[in-house]
C-alpha cells in the first residue's frame, strides 16, 4: 500500500511540476510526471526535509522540496530533450 501512495503522490508532484512549467500540448505526460515526480521527491523532498530539522516525516517542507525537486528534473528532461532534437 506504501508503494502505491508513494507513485500516486509521484505522479501528482510530477503533475504540479508540468503545470509550473507549462504543458508541452495539451495533455500531461504521465511517463514524464510518474518518474519526474519520484525523483524529485526523493532528491528534493529529502533534501528540505532533513535541512528544516523535519526527518522522514510527511511536512510541508518535505512537500515543497518535492514540488521544487521535480521541477528542477522536469526542466532538465525538457532540456535534454530539445537539445537533442536540434542536433
Amino acid at each position: 500500500m506504501l508503494i502505491i501512495g508513494m507513485i500516486l503522490f509521484g505522479m501528482l508532484v510530477g503533475a504540479a511540476a508540468q503545470l509550473v512549467l507549462g504543458r508541452e500540448g495539451k495533455s500531461i505526460d504521465w511517463t514524464m510526471a510518474i518518474v519526474a515526480g519520484l525523483v524529485g521527491s526523493f532528491v528534493g523532498g529529502l533534501l528540505s526535509s532533513l535541512l528544516a530539522g523535519d526527518g522522514i516525516a510527511l511536512r510541508p517542507s518535505g512537500i515543497i522540496g518535492s514540488i521544487v525537486g521535480a521541477v528542477i528534473v522536469t526542466g532538465v528532461w525538457r532540456w535534454s530533450r530539445t537539445r537533442s532534437v536540434t542536433r
